[in-house]
């Protein structure tokens, strides 16, 4: 089981964790949402809850709630700019189906 971010999105995470100041790492979950089904949850930790799975992808520290890792295991997590567009992509290969504008999922 794990999950994964690219050297970008790491750079991005950790760019903005100094910038803020404080935190442990990046909270990544995913939430009954959106016209598929569910949507991906992702902020800033700046604690670890006793329930939260731990991984470690290029130095930065992702937490997982058990819930939620069913749906997200194997993820890599990237951070891309495109044109004028910039943020973070998930490659999820659980995904089996997404909406038309790509805010929610189905597995």
């Amino acid at each position: 089981m794990s999950i994964s971010l690219t050297e970008n999105a790491a750079k991005h995470v950790q760019n903005f964790l100094a910038k803020r100041g404080k935190g442990v790492g990046l909270r990544l979950g995913v939430r009954t949402s959106g016209c598929s089904g569910m949507a991906y949850k992702l902020e800033f930790a700046d604690m670890v809850d006793s329930e939260d799975l731990q991984f470690v992808s290029n130095g930065v520290t992702v937490l997982v709630d058990r819930h939620s890792l069913p749906y997200i295991d194997g993820m890599e997590l990237d951070y891309t700019r495109e044109g004028l567009n910039e943020g973070f992509k998930f490659n999820n290969p659980n995904v089996k189906d997404s909406c038309g504008c790509g805010e929610s999922f189905k597995v």
